[in-house]
């Protein structure tokens, strides 16, 4: 009998690095990627396209991009924020476009610099753009379980915002859970809503970690339908635009609960524990992996699952 196989797009080398004060170098950068994608990892967030002066860690997004030795069967993808930072994107030959917005319109305001409908305007000419470049798009909305500025968010207000997206041509909705915020409950109720607006198949969940919940939510999504997770190397990052959000779910805690349940990721655990902890120890910041930090004081180095 097949297992079930999961989706895990790494988002570590964009997520995990951007709020750091300033861009790391790009041959780390290049080689983080190339190591994640040997663990097999087949989708990965490999950098963005967005102001620098927004987001000065993600200069050199190209360089990265044109820099890497790609593995065959790997989707490198770019978060970009409008038409331009797309055709940007797409001349470094990204093969899938991230877009981003906002349930709250406060976040929206900060982090994109717009209100959600004038994000959605933008939008539309990369949807425009990528649909010529046959070139697949993914959307998040972000702060789906509450905002730093707003507190709790209308899961209609998510459940419609998810609508409009998919309506203009997004192949995922993203449900990013910013602040981390998130229980298993809400999130049961969030995706058993979007889901009458957007195909389960084409949701992913974004759970950070922030209070220690983020694998729960996964798991509750799981049990939903969903089949599409986001993590980073190490637990890397957050967002530098939702004070108190850091902390992304960590890759290897994330695939050892899923391989531990009897689920296929087709993600080496054992080169994913590795890689993490020798990128920290090149970043020279701690490791927030729980599986990562296990692995590391085992003699046997013994994965469970």
């Amino acid at each position: 009998m097949a297992l079930t196989r999961i989706q895990i797009t790494e988002v570590g080398p964009r997520d995990g690095l951007q709020n750091l004060p300033e861009a790391t170098d790009i041959a780390f950068r290049t080689w983080l990627i190339e190591q994640l994608a040997e663990t097999g990892l087949r989708r990965i967030e490999a950098g963005s396209f967005v102001s620098a002066r927004a987001v000065p860690a993600m200069v050199g997004s190209d360089e990265v991009f044109e820099n890497l030795q790609r593995t065959p069967g790997t989707s490198y993808m770019a978060l970009v924020p409008n038409r331009r930072g797309a055709e940007a994107a797409i001349s470094c030959r990204a093969d899938r476009l991230a877009l981003f917005t906002a349930a709250s319109e406060s976040f929206c305001q900060r982090n994109t610099g717009c209100s959600i409908e004038q994000s959605l305007e933008r939008f539309a000419a990369v949807f425009s753009l990528a649909n010529q470049k046959t070139i697949p798009v993914r959307a998040y909305i972000s702060c789906v379980s509450g905002c730093p500025y707003e507190g709790d968010v209308s899961m209609h207000q998510v459940a419609e915002l998810a609508r409009l997206l998919h309506q203009m041509g997004a192949d995922e909705v993203c449900l990013a859970d910013t602040t981390g915020v998130g229980n298993p409950e809400h999130t049961r109720k969030l995706v058993q809503l979007v889901a009458q607006q957007v195909p389960v198949e084409q949701l992913a969940l974004h759970m950070h970690d922030t209070y220690g919940s983020g694998l729960l939510n996964c798991w509750a999504g799981y049990l939903e339908g969903v089949r599409s997770f986001d993590s980073s190397i190490a637990g890397l990052g957050g967002c530098p635009y939702a004070p108190g959000a850091s902390g992304n779910l960590a890759t290897e805690d994330l695939v050892h609960l899923l391989h531990r349940m009897g689920l296929e990721t087709g993600v080496d655990l054992s080169a994913l524990t590795r890689l993490g902890n020798q990128a920290c120890q090149r970043l020279g910041l701690k490791n927030a992996s729980r599986v990562g930090l296990a692995l590391a004081k085992s003699s046997s180095n013994y994965a469970p699952g």
